[in-house]
């Protein structure tokens, strides 16, 4: 198990982990009996795994989504969204969703690559955008959208036997997930599966 992540040797294992060959997956990856429609449109979205570096060993920044949202209430999830049509690239869309939803200076990242696209139940397709940031900023969590800002430990998140399979019924059938729970926080279906992805690549 990978106890710690040392901070300098942080850059070369992501940048490691992200150029690794391997499919992209879904939030069906656990129920083989679905069949998806092969001509099925998926809108692009792009998420921020934002990896802080401030306090010394990295944690990933996510969000809770306000309980007052139609789509997704309370859920955990990374900073981002669609594309819309001003976005240069899905990274790009990333970087301004974290600016709306969480204030972080678009600048702040550096931007080191990005994981496999995941496709979710709702219609995206969505990439993960991996983005380190060494400096502070003032959190500001977007009023309606946001209900809080935390952190999780990289190393946490990157230790497999964290993830667990779990199901629940929608739409009137059992369906599977992973989950990666940690402390109160409930972290699981597209968010736990992209996480699953960076800890699969991130093993020594």
């Amino acid at each position: 198990m990978w106890k710690r992540v040392i901070v300098p040797d942080l850059l070369t294992r992501l940048t490691g982990a992200l150029g690794v060959d391997g499919p992209g997956s879904t939030d069906f990856d656990l129920n083989p009996d679905v069949a998806l429609p092969a001509d099925r449109k998926l809108r692009p979205a792009g998420v921020l795994v934002a990896i802080s570096t401030v306090d010394g060993d990295p944690r990933v920044i996510l969000t809770k989504r306000s309980s007052a949202l139609k789509h997704h209430p309370g859920q955990i999830a990374f900073a981002g969204g669609k594309q819309d049509e001003g976005d240069a690239s899905v990274a790009d869309a990333a970087l301004r969703e974290a600016w709306e939803e969480i204030g972080l200076p678009r600048h702040f990242p550096r931007i080191l690559g990005h994981l496999p696209q995941h496709e979710t139940v709702t219609g995206f397709v969505v990439t993960p955008v991996v983005g380190l940031i060494d400096q502070k900023f003032d959190i500001k969590a977007e009023a309606g959208e946001v209900a809080e800002v935390f952190s999780v430990p990289l190393a946490y998140l990157c230790d497999p036997t964290n993830y667990q399979i779990q199901s629940r019924r929608w739409r009137g059938v059992r369906r599977h997930y992973f989950a990666v729970p940690y402390g109160p926080y409930y972290i699981w279906g597209a968010t736990a599966r992209m996480l699953r992805g960076l800890a699969e690549r991130m093993q020594p």
